[in-house]
């Protein structure tokens, strides 16, 4: 394989490839007039940008990215998750593919409910009840069957060089390793991620041979070779033993679907999201149509008034998100009602603009009666463009590793609502229309987004961070377009969220000076004590003047890479 020789420099160093000749003096940034990829590993990253210059589009290096993905970066890269794909091609055709994981045959709605009533928030979030079907290997098949250039066992093989000789841990793996203890309740994973007693420390080399195994079966056979084979048996094997409920029926049923993706306008620019079961792109348009009525640019970045209506459209679309949004194949989702002009106009009927206003989830036009996650976006040289999100949900999933198979079982059941009302681990509620349901995809936040200017390409855009995950994408394209920032100053601008329950705002340090807390203070609002850090987004420019400019976080690790 022609990437083969490139990535014989994993064995004896970190640095996957040599610096990119014309890329930015911070690695964060990159310039290049052919491609660009940003992502949150830099191993990853170097795998997108060297299947570009030999050739590959961007569906191509966005299969390869993603595998490697799953090796290095276990918080949120996957075999055992699910996800979206976002994709435009460079003629303006774009869809959208859900392979998000489903709720296994044998699961129920009461499933993680105690005798009194309450929810039992370990074992829907720890090991192997936790777990649905995973759909991140359908995706990739799915994806690049339909515009991919390259074959998988190609793809793959960077990702099968890593994980079989190991690389060497960051600083920022280290770091979740030591803090996730839940990964030492099981021996399969203390086989991975642990030397001796203690978690791998910054610098040991994580080698994982079971991985590597499984992802040669997967690039061999493709859907067969996860979904069926060795694979499947080993699977369902190893959920039984510990008693997981996914099993080779539930293996072979999976489905990717592909979707047509949401489109909503913001002042002159079309906004490309994803379609449900994300709640991300309806809560993402519904916010814009809200926000359009205010000049946010008069008003200030940063200012009490500016983020005291952002806040009053965050607090509609997640009280809109936890009633009527779910899998459209088992709810009848009212996606046209929820972004619709009219009723977004009710919506922003109840704004005040001099305090919190009251509310609760509307009634949409159409409707019955009655963090952790990874993102990244790659342009190519030919204008096609990829925005992919994709999920463990909790850092390292369930924290169980599938004996046998190397790779991390999700905990996305916990994205479901065990009981109307119930938070789950990242405080979101819900009621019926996301209820457990055997086959049915939990609701998701993820939000790949483009936003097209004039009718060409402008932003390739999304990031992880479970509930935070929509408020996020939204700033940064307020900070694009109403602020005028740059990708860069827009991605690192401090942010705040609001997501109905809890009533509070959660701000990151600098987002909101004492002054304007005081302000938004007397207007109602409740704020966070104290300040956090959330969201790494991942994002791709292309420039009037076809220099593709890629941006990754400085919140986090990772790197931005063109040519």
């Amino acid at each position: 394989m022609k990437l083969l020789g490139a990535l014989a420099v994993v064995l004896v160093g970190p640095s996957l490839f040599a610096p990119t000749p014309g890329a930015a003096t911070n690695d964060l940034v990159a310039r290049g007039r052919h491609g660009a990829v940003a992502s949150v590993e830099t191993h990853a990253t170097a795998v997108g940008i060297e299947v570009l210059k030999k050739g590959g589009n961007a569906v191509d290096a966005a299969v390869a990215v993603f595998l490697a993905l799953a090796v290095t970066h276990p918080q949120a890269g996957n075999l055992g998750g699910g996800g979206f794909f976002l994709v435009r091609l460079a003629d303006g055709t774009t869809t959208s593919f859900d392979f998000r994981e489903m709720a296994p045959a044998r699961a129920t709605s009461d499933m993680f409910l105690k005798p009194d009533g309450s929810v039992d928030d370990d074992r829907a979030r720890v090991g192997p009840l936790a777990g649905g079907v995973p759909g991140s290997p359908a995706g990739l098949v799915k994806v690049l069957e339909r515009f991919g250039t390259k074959p998988l066992r190609e793809l793959a093989q960077p990702a099968i060089l890593l994980a079989r000789h190991g690389f060497p841990v960051s600083h920022f793996l280290a770091r979740d390793l030591a803090s996730e203890r839940d990964l030492a309740r099981f021996p399969s994973s203390r086989a991975v991620f642990f030397k001796g007693e203690h978690p791998l420390r910054q610098d040991d080399v994580l080698v994982q041979k079971d991985l590597a195994d499984t992802l040669e079966r997967f690039a061999e056979k493709g859907f067969d070779g996860f979904y069926g084979g060795e694979t499947a048996k080993r699977f369902a094997a190893a959920m039984k033993s510990c008693g997981g409920l996914v099993d080779e029926k539930d293996l072979a049923a999976y489905v990717c679907k592909e979707r047509k993706p949401l489109r909503g306008t913001y002042r002159g620019r079309e906004v490309i999201s994803m379609a449900p079961p994300s709640s991300g792109g309806v809560a993402l348009l519904q916010m814009l149509r809200l926000l359009e009525p205010h000049d946010l640019k008069a008003s200030g970045f940063g200012s009490a008034k500016t983020i005291h209506v952002m806040t009053e459209a965050m607090r509609r679309a997640y009280a809109d998100r936890s009633r009527w949004l779910g899998d459209p194949d088992f709810f009848a989702v009212p996606v046209e009602g929820l972004i619709s002009q009219q009723y977004c106009d009710k919506l922003h009927a109840g704004f005040d603009l001099e305090k919190q206003s009251v509310v609760a989830p509307g009634q949409p036009p159409g409707a019955p009666e009655g963090d952790h996650t990874t993102h990244f976006s790659i342009v190519d040289a030919a204008g096609n463009a990829v925005a992919c999100t994709t999920t463990l949900n909790g850092s390292f999933g369930s924290c169980l590793v599938v004996d046998g198979c190397g790779f991390l079982l999700n905990n996305e059941m916990d994205d479901f609502s065990a009981k109307p009302g119930a938070p789950n681990m990242y405080g979101l509620v819900g009621g019926k229309a996301n209820q457990i349901e055997p086959g049915k995809r939990m609701l998701s936040s993820m939000t790949p987004t483009l936003v097209i200017e004039g009718g060409k390409l402008r932003y390739v855009l999304g990031t992880p961070g479970g509930g935070k995950i929509i408020n996020t994408v939204l700033q940064v394209i307020l900070n694009l377009v109403d602020h005028e920032l740059t990708l860069e100053q827009a991605v690192a601008a401090p942010r705040v969220h609001h997501q109905w329950k809890p009533e509070e705002i959660a701000w990151e340090r600098l987002a909101l000076p004492a002054d304007v807390r005081e302000r938004l203070e007397a207007m109602g609002h409740k704020i966070a004590k104290k300040p956090g850090t959330f969201c790494q987004v991942a994002a791709v420019e292309v420039r009037n003047d076809g220099v593709r400019v890629a941006v990754q976080d400085p919140r986090s690790g990772g790197s931005a890479l063109a040519y």
